[in-house]
């Protein structure tokens, strides 16, 4: 009788596992490993109780319930790529009439029927919006755009002057055939305002007509959407507001950019549609978003004591990680629970791309401190217009890199998740961003928080505002004081802003050549500033 070494027997389990936790769809050719990660059909069984009353929660989310407690609005991204899952006749009419509007208008722009000028066509667009208004877009121009078709794009996605500059001085011989894009929710949002008050500046100077060539995406009646109507923009298009921004990229957002790229918003829509129907399956092993769910939960003891380290093995989705930390981090990063306690939940994404990350962060992964999950995710079809060429087929050596890399992790004790699509198009990457959503929105139940919020965010909008009404008053303060130490503003400010009068000072000094110091800026006490008349 022949006896099994170690390593035979090692490989059976191996073999056994992966064969027990792959998730395969023969509609989407999409596949879904966890054999890597810490989960058994024991833990599966002892958390389908949370799983219940999760799945619950979200069938309450998707028929209409207010689920975005703080702003009192609904949460129905879900029905922007199935519009008769929408609760009413109203919703439903309004989301199918914009994906068609959306559809016209982009085939009219790319074929030339709506032009700046009658000899001229579009050849550039310039997208000016901040977080999931920004990334969405990105990420679908990033994976999605070919060679020589659709638009070229540029983006605005931060208020930093040599930014604005630089983007400016590039399209500056192009402005006259520039789609300008402007996304703003509430229309209020500094960032955008700020961003297309410089952009309008800047092509205007031109002698160019600003709402000829400009489009608004902003819900109705905002600010942005009555300055768009009353200037008589080249078209508005609806954000609405039951659609978040780090979930509108299958609304409006996301459509647009798609669509003047020359995709296809349909396939887009229909990857999004089939992954969503899969992950409402309450079997849990049947159910892919469930697996993801249920394996950040035990890798991190439902505490999100494990970071999220996103390893894409393709150039066109290096991008994914910046899209999963606002989707991920802004959803699950809370202070308090459903209950009211302090619970300081959130799981951590970042991430690199293969084969880059050989080279780079592998080995703190394979020997460093163990506070991590990785989730690869890889494409097996290959460009056909690389050679095949003897020993050297850079597929091959892609797919090996993952694969080794996987391999050494796991021989490291170290968890990880693959995700496998047969190919890179709209309908696959609709349906690698729906298993994200629905496996966020499954995992915030299991640890009861609210993913629909942003607090937080709210919070540092609100400071920001305030370091930017203190400036103006400072201002105010030379104005009629024209030398005044910190200490002095600060007194005449009421409050114990010492900190913050530095920073305000340092940059005006910086900035504006009306305002001079004396004194030494390592000894902030010692500075006095007078503003020249």
């Amino acid at each position: 009788m022949k006896l099994e070494n170690s390593s035979d027997v090692s490989d059976k389990l191996d073999w056994n596992r992966f064969c027990e936790f792959l998730w395969f769809s023969e509609k989407l050719d999409f596949w879904l490993d966890i054999s890597k990660m810490n989960v058994s059909n024991t833990v599966i069984q002892k958390y389908q109780p949370l799983f219940a009353r999760a799945f619950e929660a979200m069938q309450r989310l998707e028929s209409g319930e207010r689920s975005n407690i703080n702003e009192d609005r609904q949460v129905g991204h879900y029905w922007l790529r199935d519009p008769h899952s929408a609760p009413d006749d109203q919703i439903q009419k309004g989301i199918e009439n914009q994906i068609s509007s959306i559809e016209v208008f982009c085939r009219h722009i790319l074929d030339g029927s709506i032009s700046p000028k009658p000899s001229v066509r579009y050849t550039d667009v310039l997208w000016i919006g901040i977080g999931g208004s920004g990334l969405g877009p990105l990420l679908i121009v990033n994976s999605l755009k070919k060679k020589n078709t659709g638009l070229n794009f540029h983006f605005i996605d931060n208020v930093d002057p040599d930014g604005f500059s630089s983007i400016f001085e590039e399209l500056k011989i192009r402005f006259k055939s520039t789609l300008f894009v402007v996304v703003s929710k509430s229309g209020g949002t500094p960032e955008p305002r700020i961003a297309m008050d410089q952009a309008r500046h800047a092509m205007e100077k031109q002698g160019l007509l600003w709402s000829s060539q400009s489009i608004a995406i902003t819900m109705i009646d905002s600010h942005l959407y009555r300055k768009s109507k009353a200037e008589s923009w080249l078209k508005t298009f609806e954000l609405q507001d039951w659609v978040g921004g780090r979930t509108s990229i299958t609304g409006s957002v996301g459509l647009l950019s798609l669509g003047l790229v020359g995709g296809d918003i349909r396939q887009f829509l229909n990857g999004a549609s089939v992954m969503d129907n899969l992950t409402r399956n309450e079997i849990v092993k049947s159910n892919p978003s469930a697996l993801m769910a249920i394996s950040w939960f035990q890798a991190g003891e439902g505490k999100g004591k494990r970071d999220l380290v996103i390893l894409p093995y393709r150039d066109k989705l290096d991008l994914m990680s910046r899209y999963l930390q606002q989707l991920i981090m802004e959803s699950l990063g809370k202070k308090l629970d459903r209950d009211g306690n302090l619970v300081h939940q959130g799981i951590s994404v970042y991430g690199n791309k293969g084969s880059t990350d050989q080279h780079a962060y592998v080995q703190q992964l394979r020997d460093g401190v163990d506070n991590f999950f990785v989730t690869f995710i890889e494409v097996l079809s290959d460009s056909s217009e690389i050679y095949s060429l003897a020993k050297c087929n850079p597929g091959d050596y892609l797919s090996g890199f993952l694969q080794g890399t996987r391999t050494a992790l796991s021989q490291g004790g170290r968890q990880s998740i693959t995700i496998t699509l047969k190919s890179l198009n709209e309908r696959s990457l609709g349906a690698l961003v729906a298993l994200f959503e629905r496996s966020v929105g499954l995992y915030a139940e299991l640890i009861n928080i609210n993913a629909y919020d942003q607090p937080g965010v709210e919070a540092g909008k609100k400071a920001a505002a305030d370091i930017l009404d203190m400036q103006d008053s400072i201002i105010n303060r030379f104005n009629s004081v024209s030398k005044n130490n910190i200490s002095q503003i600060n007194d005449y400010l009421g409050g114990e802003s010492h900190e913050s009068i530095y920073f305000i000072m340092r940059h005006l000094v910086t900035n504006d050549k009306s305002y001079t110091f004396t004194g030494d800026w390592s000894d902030p006490a010692s500075l006095e500033f007078t503003k020249l008349l």
